[in-house]
């Protein structure tokens, strides 16, 4: 049984899966800008959402941290930038893959 937890490094703007705290995935994601940031801090995924329109792209999960989460987006030039309100953007290729893998209840943990 596979013990997932998630590690978003702000610094490389980076996605990492972990198993048994081994990477097993990493991700280029886009981050939050300089005035909407995104929260650092220990977080689980609480809800996850298909299709949820707009600019989440293919899939929303949402963080312990009201109005947070990990999407997909209808932008994908914007991964690796500074570009959202504070949420993690991912290709929705890889929001797919991801989402497929994590549970709700998967511990995330933000760092600078």
């Amino acid at each position: 049984m596979p013990d997932y937890r998630i590690i978003i490094d702000l610094s490389d703007r980076r996605l990492y899966l972990l198993d048994n705290n081994i990477v097993v995935r990493a991700y280029p994601v886009g981050i939050g800008r300089m005035v909407t940031q995104t929260p650092h801090g220990e977080f689980t995924i609480v809800n996850k959402q298909p299709n949820p329109g707009g600019p989440f792209g293919a899939f929303w999960m949402g963080l312990s941290k009201p109005s947070y989460g990990i999407h997909g987006t209808n932008d994908p030039s914007s991964i690796g930038g500074e570009v959202s309100h504070g949420c993690i953007r991912m290709y929705n290729h890889d929001v797919l893959e991801l989402q497929s893998l994590v549970p709700i209840g998967t511990r995330v943990t933000i760092r600078p």
